[in-house]
Parts: structure tokens; sequence; C-alpha cells
């Protein structure tokens, strides 16, 4: 049992944290289609009380046959052994071999060898494993392997088909199939136990995850479970949001695990007959992400909603990034967007981006919005430039661009007569929790991450190399934000209105289309300013009370330079969670509830997530716009640094990038900077010219300096600030 493990951790880390084994033997599968089979077995792992809850949204499969091939030119004859999931046959030079051979060998030359694999109950893959023949993303796979036949009889090289690079997690173990795969565990014990009415309560110390473990069950009756939040979700066996109930008849004492995870802090035991036990563990399961990203500073308190944020992320980060550990443990896709951007200043864990994306996309046809909601489509746009912004690999933008094309087909085909988005039967325009938030006619928001996500399509499509995408996609961004600024912008109000319904403007102004013109960068400068004062400085627009929408409006705060400002709010907020006893951030926060009130929603008394990933969006907002590290071309080729103290006396931290950290110190009077990639710009101001050895200076403008950074090299800085 320890070895099985050590081989799924050791499997599950590659794919993580040691890209270098990508030219190593892998597991490999048509791409995407693992992402989509584990994220269907994910995703309908879901419960309320013991019932199952699936999805909302149309759910894809793997194809059933796929074919695999790649040509070698070998200077000596290979033994190459074959690891299938699947029923399969070999071809080398497309002469099959008979049976199901385990090892063939491949004579010197210029050869090419096949293998078509069938599986319906699981994905197809295979391994391949010789001294210089291995399986990896550059072999190629098709699932319609079309072999026409000549007038002669003789198989045509014409065929039509539509080759394209092999998907893979980097599972290395030849041995492990791809749909055995699961996650490590390690064993805790609770911090607690109290006895209670029939049984006991434990308390785990902190939110966390994983399978219960009761340890010496025995006797005829009933084990029950439940499990919560809070004391009070695990005290309530009529409400709370899940459970476990297990008819027991066992003579003698065994160890026993519960077969699903759940996400707790408190486990409630009871039991009925005469059913007895030892105690009870857990079984804390894990994504071994490797803890890259940094925040410290001379503020305790924003110390620790930094480690909380973390501690949120991680517990979110599994085979996908998911909402929330408790309730859905679903892909959604805005939640996910704010995860990849919170993962690229903590674990920079770049296959798992790629794997959520695939795994929302699913396959075409398209028949509705990913997750069904329009925005989340256009969060999945933007969250595909991000990655190649931060990460570098064009290669993915280019696999993944003709998936792209095809969701954006289908949103162009349902543009009204204005050549505007509105509520069409079967979508849901979400936007965020908040009561009152009208969804009626053609919204503002939704326009604007259209006009975004066109314009993510046009850098796509250059990097894809279609010409003509460029030209259509840039043509549809720019006519649809001139028609956002005619139709949207009111000039009394300085703002964007929310909608406007049966051709005119309502009246009604909110914060969510104005913040992001802000950090889109749409508006001038003039109206920037306009939009700070009217909507984001003005408590009379409704207030934002989920993580997931203040996530935004603090990143539009300090895209105008407002980190003071945004620092007391990150304390206030999230600090409010803390003071509540929070060890992981909430689904949502509204500081006006007390007590239980705290707990409720969707009409439920246990309804709110008190783990959820948009609650971590401190990690962001702390790397990019405190210590102030952002690449300005893909992969950190370059970048600028632009620290902002805030309001803090001192902080350090690093921001990982795919080929090394970047490493900042900060207080009033000095900058310590190292890189281990690309070529920097530190952007600082100062009341006198900084001084730092074996570096240039020069002023951009009044009391504005820039100074190059170069990787391997150690900075210090001295400055007046």
């Amino acid at each position: 049992m320890k070895n099985f493990k050590k081989i799924i951790i050791l499997a599950f880390l590659s794919c993580f944290v040691m890209p270098a084994l990508a030219q190593k033997a892998s597991w490999i599968w048509y791409p995407g289609d693992f992402d989509i089979y584990m994220s269907n077995v994910m995703q309908n792992r879901r419960t309320e009380r013991g019932s199952f809850f699936p999805v909302f949204w149309k759910m894809d499969s793997h194809y059933v046959l796929v074919d695999f091939h790649k040509e070698f030119n070998l200077s000596q004859p290979e033994e190459v052994k074959l690891f299938v999931e699947g029923t399969y046959n070999v071809k080398i030079d497309g002469q099959a071999i008979s049976g199901f051979p385990k090892t063939i060998q491949i004579p010197a030359g210029k050869h090419k060898l096949s293998l078509k694999v069938y599986n319906q109950a699981h994905v197809p893959a295979i391994f391949v494993q010789g001294k210089t023949i291995v399986s990896d993303e550059t072999w190629l796979s098709t699932f319609e392997d079309k072999e026409w036949i000549d007038q002669s009889g003789k198989v045509s090289d014409k065929s039509g088909t539509t080759f394209v690079s092999a998907g893979s997690w980097n599972l290395t173990d030849p041995n492990q199939l791809p749909s055995q795969f699961k996650l490590p565990v390690k064993p805790m014990a609770a911090v607690s136990r109290k006895k209670n009415d029939g049984g006991e309560l434990l308390d785990f110390g902190r939110e966390t995850f994983g399978f219960i473990k009761v340890h010496g069950l025995k006797g005829k009756g009933r084990l029950s479970l439940y499990y919560g939040e809070s004391p009070e979700e695990a005290s309530s066996v009529e409400k709370c949001e899940t459970l476990d109930d297990v008819d027991i008849d066992i003579a003698q004492k065994k160890d026993s695990v519960m077969p699903l995870s759940k996400a707790f802090r408190y486990v409630n035991r009871q039991t009925t007959g005469n059913v007895t036990l030892d105690s009870i563990s857990m079984l804390y399961e894990y994504a071994p992400v490797t803890e890259r990203g940094s925040f410290k500073s001379s503020d305790a308190e924003l110390n620790k909603i930094y480690d909380v944020a973390k501690y949120t992320f991680h517990l979110n980060t599994r085979e996908f990034f998911i909402d929330g550990i408790k309730r859905d443990r679903w892909v959604w896709s805005g939640d996910a967007y704010q995860s990849y951007l919170m993962n690229y200043y903590s674990f920079f864990d770049a296959p798992t981006v790629k794997r959520t994306l695939l795994a929302q996309r699913g396959k075409d046809p398209v028949t509705a919005h990913i997750n069904t909601i329009m925005d989340y489509s256009f969060y999945w746009f933007l969250g595909i430039y991000d990655y190649y912004k931060f990460t570098g690999d064009q290669k993915f933008v280019q696999d993944i661009y003709p998936r792209m094309q095809s969701l954006m087909t289908y949103i162009d085909g349902r543009k009204n007569k204005d050549g505007l988005l509105e509520w069409m039967p079967g979508d849901w325009i979400f936007i965020d929790w908040a009561d009152k938030l009208s969804k009626d006619g053609e919204v503002s928001f939704e326009q604007l991450l259209y006009a975004r996500s066109l314009e993510t399509m046009a850098l796509c499509a250059k990097l894809a190399n279609d010409s003509e995408g460029v030209a259509k996609y840039d043509k549809q961004a720019k006519e649809l934000k001139a028609k956002i600024f005619d139709l949207y912008w009111n000039q009394n109000k300085n703002a964007l209105v929310h909608s406007r319904i049966n051709g005119k403007q309502t009246d009604n102004v909110t914060r969510y289309a104005n913040m992001f013109g802000i950090f889109f960068d749409y508006f001038t400068p003039e109206q920037k300013l306009g939009v700070k004062k009217n909507v984001l400085l003005n408590h009379k627009v409704a207030k934002i009370t989920t993580p997931y929408m203040r996530f935004y409006e603090l990143e539009a705060l300090c895209a105008m330079g407002e980190q003071s400002y945004v620092l007391k709010e990150m304390k206030s907020y999230w600090g409010g969670m803390l003071k509540l006893g929070a060890t992981s951030f909430w689904e949502e926060y509204n500081p006006d509830k007390k007590g239980a009130e705290h707990l409720e929603m969707y009409g439920r008394p246990f309804g709110k997530s008190l783990c959820h990933a948009w609650g971590a969006s401190p990690i962001y907002l702390l790397g990019k716009y405190y210590l102030g590290v952002e690449p300005t071309t893909p992969g950190y080729e370059t970048y600028t640094i632009t620290p902002n103290l805030g309001g803090l006396e001192w902080m350090e931290g690093k921001v990982p990038t795919a080929n090394g950290d970047i490493s900042l110190y900060c207080n009033k009077k000095e900058i310590k900077i190292s890189s281990a990639v690309g070529t920097g710009k530190l952007r600082i101001g100062s009341k006198t010219k900084p001084v730092a050895k074996g570096a240039v200076i020069k002023e951009l403008s009044k009391g504005v300096y820039e100074m190059t950074i170069e990787k391997g090299k150690d900075y210090s800085v001295k400055y007046s600030g």
C-alpha cells in the first residue's frame, strides 16, 4: 500500500512541478479526453444529504476509438514496451502485428509506429517505452482514422483525416492506468472530541477535506456521520448539507473508510443499536502542489489574511480548479478564471490550468454556454490568453484554438438585431450573487466581456496563424467597443449604465461593467476618474458582498493606484471573516449579518460554502499590485516590477514563473530584487534619484524612475519613497 501511494504521489507531482519530464514516456490520449473524463468523475461525486446531485449542463465524453502514431528514424533496432488501456492493434509501417503484443522490435531506419485503441468505459490511452521511442505529446492522434482505398486496391495517404497532438498529464508510471488515478492522502487526527447526545462531536481544528476513517468499528445497527464547516451545521442532523449513513453488521472489530470525500471541520458521530468504535480520524486528500509564491509584510493581520487565502486556494486546487469543497465541487468557469490568476502568483501550476480549460470546454458541437452561463463563456476565452501571457505556451493556444472558434461562432449566432447579447432560452446571466440585480434587457457587463473576448480571439488567431481570423475578430471587437460607449455611457452619471431595455438606457448604475472597464483599459483618463468617484467610491451604489466580485472591484482600484484604500478594505473584509473564526474564506460575506446568518445561503440554513476559491483573491492582489510583478511579454521574457507599499512599512515576497522566481523586498528606503528569469523593469516613485550599484537608472517623468533588472543578478536600490 505504501508503494502504491508513493506511485500516485510521484505521478501527480510530475503534473505540477516537473515539466522537465515532458520528454520522458508518459500516458497519452486524444487531447482533452482524459480531462473531460476526470472532470465527469469528479463533478458527479456531489451529494446533498446522501442524494446524488448531478451538474446542470451537458456532459461530454471521450472518443471510444482513437488512433495514435509517430514516425521515427532509428540508427539501430530498438525494443519497445507497450502499455495500453483498452483493446488495441499495433502496426509498423501500416502492417499489423498479430495479437496484443506487450513488446515489439522496430528495425533500424525510418518507420511509422501506430496503435489504434478501443475503450468504451475509459479513455483510450497508451504508454510506449523504448530507448528513444517514447509516448509524449509529440505523437499524433485522431478519432477518425479514414483509410481510403483507391481503384487499384491500395490504401491512399490522402485520407482527409485530421491529426492533432496527443494529450497527457505527464502520468509517468506505465503500471498505473490513467483510469485508476487518485489524489494522494495522508492521515490526520481530530484536535478535540466532545461527547454529545448519543455520540460525539469531533473538531479537526480548521476547514479540511478528505475521507473519514472509523477505527475499531463493531456491532449491529447504524453509524451516522453529520459533517459541518461549523459546529452548528454538524450538530444539525436534519439540515446539515452532507452526511453518511452506514448500516453496520460486523462481528469483529475492523477499520472502515467512508467511500466519498467530504469537506468539514466538524463531524458529529451518532450510532444506533449496539454499534461501537474506538476512534475516528481522517485521510486528508490534497493536490501535491509546490508553494512557490509568498508574501509577508509589517502588518500581522494582512499576513494572516494571505496565509488563510493560500490555504483556501490549496483546498480548492484538486484534479481541477473547483469552486468550493463542501457543496458543488464543480468546475465553474467564473470561479476557475479567478483561480488561474491566483495560481500564477502562488503555485504556478500550469498543467491544472490547461486541464481545467479543456474540461470546461468539452467537445463540439456547442449547444450552450459554458456551465450554461453567458459570462462564464467569456471568462473561458480570457483564461486562455492569460495562460499564454504567463507561461509563453503558444502550442496550447494553437491546439485549443479550433474549440475557441466554434464557441465564438455559437455566441455570434445569438446576437439580437442590434448586434448585442441578451437573455435567450437556455441561458443563465449570472454576473454575481446580489439582491435585486437586474438581468433584463441588454446588460452592459455582458457586452463588455463579449468585446474583451473578441479581442482575445484576435490575439489567439494571430498565435494560431489565422490571418483571416485576426482581421475578423479585431473588426468585431472595435465595432462592439464603440457601440458599448454609444449606447451605455451616461455623461451625466460619469458611468456606464447597467442595461438597456426596449432600446433605452436604464437609470441603474452598478459597479460591474464600470470596474471591468478600468482594468480592461477601455476608459479615457477622465472617464476613469469619473468612474472611481461616482461608482467605485460612491457608497450610494449598491455594495458588493461576495469575494467573487470584490476581487475585481479591488483590482480596479489598485489599477488606479488606490493601494492604501484597498489595504484597508482587505483588512476590513477578509479580516472580518477572520474575526468571526474563519479558517478559510467564504463564498459570501456581509458584515451586516449576525451569528448564524453568516451560514445561510440559497434559502438553506447551512447552504453557504465557508471555503470558496474566489475567497482567496488577496493572493493575486498582493502579488500583482503590491509586490507589483507582471509579465509584459509572454512567459516573463520581459516584465515590470512596480512595488506599492500601500501604507505598509515593509513587504517581501516571491512571484513564481515557468523558469524561476522573482524575489522582492521593499521598505520606504530600500528595494532588493533578484530574478531567475527574463529582463525586468523596476519602476518606482522617489523624491530623489535612486541609487543602485551596477545599474543604470533613468527618469521617466518627474519623480518616476526606471531601472533594468537582469536575471541572475541581485540588486539593492536606495530611494526615498
